[in-house]
């Protein structure tokens, strides 16, 4: 089976190519192929296969390293559509996730657009354990002080997201903080936090602490998240350039169609095959 080891902005992206090999991957496999020792080494894992929706070129499965599986990754989205364009030449491929059909497109060498779709803004569809206004959650966090924690803006790209915005991101308490949300019973399926300052209307930096994860140098449904958290709160303009420890990206909140455009650079680092003999699980065991 085919893999591809690459990285969106630093974030570790493996690639495996499952269309033609009928192998089945499980969270246990998952785990595996993550450690670097022996296997692929990533933070997200892109399973590609057959397309169900005639409109697609190509379903995707999405996995954490720790064995969880997600609705949707930005920065391995660009990267598993930087892989079928160099593979079939074409400029535009439709990829099929949990998160919907994400629309893809050549923007330079080794740059790719996605439109991420519209954010999900309500409570119920995040999803958070309560109903409340997304735009200003209150966490109480009885282990934290409050006093410097500025109430965070949540909403979905997919997957769920938290931003507080903070004066200085290499002051955040990201390591501290960043698990403490992760897991607050207001979120049902974990939240990946956001520690995002604003250097400008059209400029935002970032710090990403997902969940499944930890802290990672890029992730492309966080930037999105940041920069609709941005504009929900009158902060910045509707088209900015996110930096991450990793580099930087370009997101665009609509106005025409309220659709995320993200738009970055992704990077191969190696290519192989995997023995799946290795493995226990397959269609006939």
């Amino acid at each position: 089976m085919k893999y591809a080891k690459m990285n969106g902005l630093g974030n570790a992206i493996g690639v495996v190519d499952a269309r033609d090999s009928h192998f089945v991957v499980t969270g246990e496999i998952v785990r595996a192929l993550a450690e670097p020792s022996q296997g692929i080494g990533f933070d997200q894992l892109m399973v590609l296969n057959p397309p169900t929706n005639p409109l697609a070129d190509i379903q995707c499965d999405i996995w954490n390293a720790d064995g969880s599986k997600v609705g949707a990754c930005g920065n391995g989205t660009r990267c598993v559509a930087w892989y079928l364009m160099r593979n079939s030449g074409f400029d535009h491929v439709v990829i099929e996730t949990k998160a919907g059909l994400l629309g893809a497109s050549k923007a330079g060498a080794d740059s790719i657009s996605v439109d991420m779709g519209e954010p999900l803004l309500d409570w119920d569809h995040i999803p958070l354990s309560a109903p409340m206004d997304t735009l200003s959650v209150a966490l109480n966090l009885s282990q934290y002080d409050e006093a410097n924690l500025d109430h965070p803006t949540a909403l979905s790209m997919g997957n769920p997201h938290c931003i507080v915005f903070v004066e200085d991101t290499d002051l955040a308490p990201v390591q501290k903080l960043g698990p403490m949300i992760e897991n607050h019973p207001l979120f049902p399926e974990m939240v990946n936090v956001g520690f995002a300052q604003i250097i400008s209307n059209s400029q935002i930096r970032l710090r990403v602490w997902e969940r499944g994860i930890g802290e990672t140098k890029a992730c492309g449904t966080g930037a999105c998240a940041a920069l609709v958290a941005a504009v929900r709160r009158g902060l910045c303009n509707r088209l900015a350039d996110i930096e991450v420890s990793g580099g930087t990206m370009t997101i665009e909140w609509r106005v025409s169609d309220n659709h995320v455009i993200m738009t970055g650079p992704v990077e191969l680092e190696t290519e192989g095959c995997i023995n799946t003999t290795l493995f226990d699980r397959s269609p006939s065991a």
